[in-house]
């Protein structure tokens, strides 16, 4: 059997109802991107839980730390950041699609969808190198809106 770094046993903590343990990983996850930001493939997701008994399963409540590059939207220069999620989700035996998540028979919880949902989530849909960025060349391309100002032309009247 490989080795899942976000895989735990719950079977102890669910025989307690309401009690609760920590989870702490780091993690490397490839793949997560989206059109306008990435996780890098080599950058490990920080991942800061609390694992509940329910009655029909198991919460996880915490936060995970995502690194992530991109391009300035306005610039287009490299630009990097840290993103973090709050998470709060339930995992259980009859999980609905999109709301909650399966908890394996055998007691155990995989948390990577999660994780991954929540990364991907977390990335910034038009990210800025900076605030105040005015773009590659602000002087030579103004950015100008098209029929804003009326032309010389239509001015006079006619």
């Amino acid at each position: 059997m490989t080795a899942r770094p976000l895989q735990t046993g719950v079977a102890n903590l669910r025989r307690h109802l309401g009690s609760r343990r920590p989870f702490g990983r780091r993690v490397v996850l490839v793949g997560l991107r989206i059109s306008t930001a990435a996780v890098p493939d080599d950058a490990e997701i920080g991942v800061e839980l609390e694992l509940e008994s329910i009655a029909n399963g198991v919460v996880a409540e915490g936060r995970i730390t995502v690194p992530w590059v991109g391009e300035c939207r306005r610039c287009l220069q490299p630009v990097e950041g840290l993103a973090e999620a709050t998470v709060r989700e339930i995992f259980e035996r009859h999980p609905v699609e999109g709301e909650t998540y399966p908890l394996g028979e055998d007691d155990v919880v995989d948390l990577e969808p999660m994780v991954r949902d929540a990364a991907l989530l977390s990335l910034p849909l038009a990210p800025l190198c900076e605030p105040g960025c005015l773009g590659p060349a602000p002087e030579t391309f103004p950015a100008v809106v098209e029929g804003a100002e009326p032309a010389a032309s239509e001015a006079g009247g006619g």
